[in-house]
């Protein structure tokens, strides 16, 4: 059983992707603390290609000094929306893949995600949080192959989803549900407390070129402080080239909002809703739904967040980050 004082036991459902590296970067430095404890990376089919998301949580995990850690190979999906190499480079990481260090785990010898995701919390019944920061194919897979499985998790925490803006994907959809709605609908009938972090929020997290730059000058011979300065460059110039950040020289960090929902609550205010995804729409395939009208809801699955606070959510980002890149 976990104590008080006891580290966040954590798996991390990801398909790297810039923001996918920031948010592991993060979890890593609060790991180094002795706050965090990372039980597993799943990697996941959504940004690039399986084997890729794989690669590249291997390299990252081996840049922060957590190359024990396991990695799974994403179940693979054969999805109608195209991938986001041409935001996140054809690695996931802005093709910078050869100036990390070569991954200790190998893709063809690793267990699969869905099985690692039931086997952990099989292990480990109501202890381990599920971090989910791409699309939903493996905890769906998961959930099929052994069904009330996600409900052995402590919680679960997922970036994903577009209730009162536009998508990122298509008009009304994000890339995360977007790329397997099917998952995405039964994944939300899993459980009834899963916390929502979506487009709405996560448009207003924009890691600037100062803030990049004041990382790198912490520490300019570290391997971390290296690799993201070019990265931050390479997603700079893709979220600008895609209008995506109000003009602002920075790049979006979607997926660290699941850190600071874990860690740092405070800069989050979520909501109580019913979340459902639209999976057969010509238009809206892909759209997640929350009913707001003044009718009595007795079966919400979820809590939404629809505010942020950004400012400092970011500043407490960059600082955690430096702790990580000082001591590499």
């Amino acid at each position: 059983m976990t104590t008080p004082n006891a580290p966040l036991k954590i798996i991390v459902d990801t398909d790297p992707g810039g923001d996918d590296t920031f948010a592991l970067l993060w979890l890593m430095s609060l790991a180094k603390k002795g706050i965090a404890e990372i039980v597993a990376i799943t990697a996941a089919d959504g940004n690039v290609p399986p084997n890729y998301t794989f690669t590249s949580a291997s390299k990252i995990l081996s840049l922060g000094g957590f190359n024990t850690v396991e990695v799974g190979r994403g179940v693979p999906h054969d999805s109608d929306i195209e991938d986001a190499s041409h935001i996140h480079g054809d690695d996931g990481m802005g093709n910078l893949s050869p100036t990390l260090p070569e991954p200790v785990h190998q893709f063809t010898q690793a267990r699969a995600s869905d099985d690692i995701i039931i086997d952990k919390l099989n292990g480990q019944p109501g202890e381990i949080t599920l971090v989910t920061i791409a699309p939903l194919t493996n905890l769906a897979s998961a959930e099929i192959k052994q069904p009330g499985i996600l409900k052995k998790a402590k919680q679960i925490v997922t970036m994903a989803g577009a209730f009162k803006g536009r998508g990122n994907v298509a008009p009304l959809a994000e890339f995360n549900i977007a790329y397997n709605p099917e998952a995405a609908q039964l994944f939300f009938t899993t459980r009834d407390d899963i916390i929502v972090l979506p487009l709405d929020i996560t448009r207003q997290l924009i890691l600037t070129e100062r803030m990049i730059e004041e990382l790198y000058a912490i520490n300019p011979t570290s391997e971390i402080a290296q690799f993201i300065r070019p990265l931050g460059k390479f997603m700079i110039k893709t979220n600008r080239g895609y209008r995506d950040t109000n003009g602002i020289n920075g790049f979006l960090v979607h997926d660290a909002v699941t850190i600071a929902y874990l860690f740092y609550p405070e800069t989050l205010l979520l909501r109580r809703a019913r979340v459902r995804v639209e999976t057969k729409g010509e238009w809206t395939r892909g759209k997640t739904l929350i009913d707001e009208r003044h009718v009595p809801k007795t079966n919400p699955n979820a809590f939404v967040a629809l505010q942020v606070d950004s400012a400092n959510l970011l500043s407490i980002l960059v600082e955690d980050l430096k702790l990580l890149i000082d001591v590499s």
